[in-house]
């Protein structure tokens, strides 16, 4: 018998490599608010990436993710240390039923333990500095400091 030839792989197939860059495997079994996440993380606004361009490697002093999902929601930057939220809001926040979608998506992050700093596009635009400054005050003195523990439970809610 004589030795065959072995075709090489066709289409990604037997790509090790690939494999490990972390592929997150095939796309109906990935989280959807993971994948939607991925999405947006490269597909930001120009305010957004304006503000991501003084909030990266730890400007600040504290680290602060783009895009960062909290539950089924996903916010524009979130300092988890700190539980802080920033998001910068377009014109079409204004529109249709969408301050109604933003209120019940900031009650749901507030319930989690998140501070929402909420900003307008045009100000991130034409006035960087004090969408900075604002930021940076909320960095430095956070109304809870994680190395005094778990904040307090609010009275008179349910457990």
């Amino acid at each position: 018998m004589t030795a065959t030839s072995q075709n090489p792989p066709r289409n990604g197939e037997g790509d090790r490599a690939a494999s490990r860059r972390g592929g997150g495997g095939f796309r109906p079994l990935q989280r959807p608010e993971v994948y939607e996440a991925r999405k947006m993380r490269r597909e930001m606004s120009l305010p957004e990436v304006l503000l991501w361009n003084q909030l990266r490697r730890n400007q600040l002093g504290v680290h602060f993710r783009k895009q960062h999902s909290i539950g089924s929601y996903r916010a524009d930057f979130c300092c988890a240390s700190l539980k802080l939220v920033i998001e910068v809001d377009g014109e079409d926040h204004n529109r249709g039923d969408r301050p109604q979608k933003d209120e019940r998506r900031d009650q749901f992050m507030m319930e989690q333990g998140y501070l929402v700093l909420r900003f307008l596009a045009s100000d991130v635009l034409k006035n960087m500095e004090q969408v900075v400054s604002t930021i940076n005050a909320q960095t430095d003195a956070p109304l809870h400091h994680p190395s005094d523990g778990p904040p307090p439970r609010k009275r008179g809610g349910s457990l």
